[in-house]
């Protein structure tokens, strides 16, 4: 578990109380007693307030805030507050403030607005982090530390551009490899001095919308930011570590986020922890896979929910409130997926500037006689009464889908074939096609062990990184069954193409040649044929974006294209390789189809739906030692029946549930 002081599913959220008079203090404490919340991450963004210049610093108000809570059995998440630096920095320090894509130096403002590279930055920082340690390593209120906040954002400053310099040198060690690997030759950019490179935005290589002239200074330099900024969550890690060594620590990520690789950063948390705020319209399938994604940054360690909204957001086009009952569930879906917690942004609503319309626990109306309320105050009580028995419970996965930050970047810095293709997008539909059925998924990293997997999917494999395709031969020579698709094995981790004939490196895997990649505007389509019937598959489906024109070098062709001038030539292939096979879709095909061929696998390896449900409900399971816990939740606005064939009791009514059971509209059951 996160802390052995707080055995149970952790109930709380953000709360800013230094945003309010003190007269409504006690009031907050006496309502978030009532709601059964547990947990109040503090000081997220009070840097200014404690530091209110270079050499001061009072937590007085820190004190009583931490105080007022634990005296009343209510503990803290205690943040570092450095996600935005105080004014009198910026001011004094200019080095602190970024440099933006278009060149511009920023003025003081916002949030995610300092430099990863500014040594004040980075020494002032590292202080409040060590002061906040010292002063409060023997408080037993702050059962974890929350450094910083939702890191993100690229700087293109001076400092940025001398640490880029330093930090190629390490992994270059020479200009000659640089050249090579980046291909200089091309428009005569060969550099024959450090110091003759810069940072690649508007300025220089890129345009808006991850277009660039070179792909291979574009991603390292996404590389290099994504660290240059985990280097500054490690430098307040270390700082507290030293005062608190068995204080857990985390900062709070944000699912898909394109901006930094999350698998580097999971190594370095002690516990994940993210932020979900899917819209009135976002699949829950996609939420599901962004919770699955999360758990698979520590190999499937339980994570915490440090935010998500109790009722509407602020920051969208349209801010629709969650209906009656969504709040209640998503967050079990949660649960569900790995989490150990369920927390809001945020506590009381602020009355002013860009969050005041943020949905909070306690409303601008100030007392506890609201909807939004009334539901958080009955989750507080349900998780009360689950106590410990989830916390730890690991999702135990047959299937796995690899999702890699570095492929995703040089796919959209790539130029051409289609600006259309989009690797999340791509990635869901794959993943959709196991929720659907209700099996088990893992998300994970290229480097995570597969030999405890039966099928392993990476959907638009564009980059194959140095040992992964032998790591793949050999999963798949001892049985394993991979699935890959068009635009695979192109280019190694430098972007550079593997020349010899696509899918390059998993050419023999494979077994097939591609030898043209068509692309067309996705309003036209092409059609897969099933000759005959292979699994599920059956008939006739569309295809869309991408078309690769396959030559089969030993595997099966499972389907052919119906129309163009490669109608006829293949567009599924099916290769055995030692006692497993390869699967390969040449295009980017319908949602039925990628349902059918995934349930044809996954009938092959009897990997079997943990329920048969109507569409809309969602199965999943956690495990803890020997007992099971199967999570249904109706996402329908409707009921819906579904059959259990042994009794098992519903950890959140106390019955006993067999045979036909109903699940009312939006709402959830525990199954032991």
């Amino acid at each position: 578990m996160i802390s052995k002081q707080l055995p149970k599913i952790w109930y709380g959220g953000d709360y800013n109380p230094e945003q309010w008079d003190k007269d409504v203090w006690d009031d907050d404490v006496r309502m978030f007693k009532l709601a059964g919340i547990d947990v109040a991450t503090l000081n997220v963004f009070s840097w200014a307030l404690n530091q209110p210049d270079e050499t001061t610093y009072d937590f007085s108000g820190l004190d009583a805030h931490i105080n007022r809570l634990y005296d009343n059995g209510i503990y803290t998440c205690l943040a570092t507050s450095t996600g935005a630096h105080p004014a009198w920095m910026a001011r004094k320090y200019p080095d602190v403030l970024r440099v933006d894509f278009q060149g511009r130096k920023r003025a003081f403002g916002g949030r995610h607005n300092s430099c990863p590279n500014s040594p004040t930055y980075r020494k002032y920082s590292e202080r409040m982090a060590d002061k906040l340690g010292e002063r409060y390593k023997n408080h037993p209120g702050v059962l974890i530390w929350h450094v910083s906040n939702e890191y993100g954002g690229y700087c293109y400053c001076e400092n940025c551009a001398s640490a880029f310099r330093e930090w190629l040198k390490k992994k270059y060690g020479s200009l000659t490899r640089l050249n090579k690997t980046w291909n200089t030759r091309f428009w005569g950019h060969t550099f024959y001095d450090w110091e003759e490179i810069v940072p690649p935005n508007a300025l220089s290589e890129e345009g808006e919308g991850n277009v660039s002239a070179f792909q291979g200074i574009s991603l390292d330099y996404r590389i290099f930011q994504s660290e240059s900024l985990l280097e500054c969550y490690k430098i307040e890690y270390n700082a507290l570590k030293k005062h608190t060594p068995d204080v857990p620590i985390t900062t709070n990520l944000m699912g898909t986020y394109p901006e930094l690789d999350y698998f580097k950063w999971g190594k370095e948390m002690d516990v994940v922890s993210w932020d979900s705020y899917p819209g009135i319209d976002t699949p829950v399938s996609l939420t599901a896979m962004n919770h699955d994604l999360m758990r698979g940054l520590r190999s499937g360690q339980p994570f915490m929910l440090m935010e998500q909204t109790p009722s509407q957001q602020n920051w969208q086009p349209y801010n629709a409130l969650k209906r009656p009952g969504v709040m209640r569930l998503w967050s079990y879906q949660a649960i569900a997926h790995g989490a150990d917690t369920i927390m809001f942004f945020q506590l009381r609503r602020s009355i002013g500037a860009c969050e005041k319309y943020h949905g909070a626990v306690i409303e601008h109306v100030g007392h506890e006689h609201t909807r939004v309320f009334r539901e958080t105050a009955e989750l507080g009580k349900e998780l009360e009464n689950l106590s410990d028995r989830l916390l730890d419970a690991r999702v135990n996965a047959k299937v796995a889908i690899v999702f890699d930050w570095e492929n995703r970047w040089a796919i959209n810095l790539s130029s051409g074939p289609s600006v259309s293709l989009d690797y999340v997008d791509e990635v869901h539909k794959y993943y959709k096609a196991l929720y659907d059925r209700n099996i088990p998924i893992d998300l994970i990293g290229v480097d995570e062990d597969l030999n405890q997997y039966d099928i392993v999917i990476a959907p638009v494999l564009y980059m194959v990184k140095s040992g992964y395709a032998d790591k793949l031969k050999a999963f798949v020579k001892n049985g394993g069954t991979f699935i890959t698709t068009y635009f695979s094995g192109i280019v190694n981790e430098h972007d550079l193409v593997t020349v010899g004939g696509y899918p390059g490196e998993l050419r023999d895997l494979l077994g097939i040649w591609v030898e043209e990649i068509d692309a067309l505007d996705p309003k036209h389509a092409n059609e897969i044929v099933v000759a005959d019937d292979w699994g599920r598959l059956s008939g006739r489906y569309e295809c869309r974006l991408l078309f690769d024109i396959i030559h089969s070098e030993g595997a099966e062709v499972l389907a052919h294209y119906g129309t163009d001038f490669y109608a006829n030539t293949p567009v599924v292939t099916s290769n055995s390789f030692g006692n497993g096979q390869a699967i390969y879709v040449g295009s980017s095909a319908e949602q039925r189809f990628v349902t059918d061929l995934v349930a044809s696998l996954c009938d092959q390896k009897q990997i079997n739906p943990l329920l048969n449900t109507p569409d809309g409900v969602e199965v999943t399971e956690r495990v803890k030692g020997d007992q099971t816990y199967l999570f249904i939740l109706n996402h329908n606005s409707s009921p819906a029946n579904f059959q259990i064939g042994k009794e098992k009791l519903n950890l959140l009514t106390g019955q006993i549930v067999k045979g036909e059971v109903t699940i009312a509209p939006r709402d959830v059951m525990i199954l032991k």
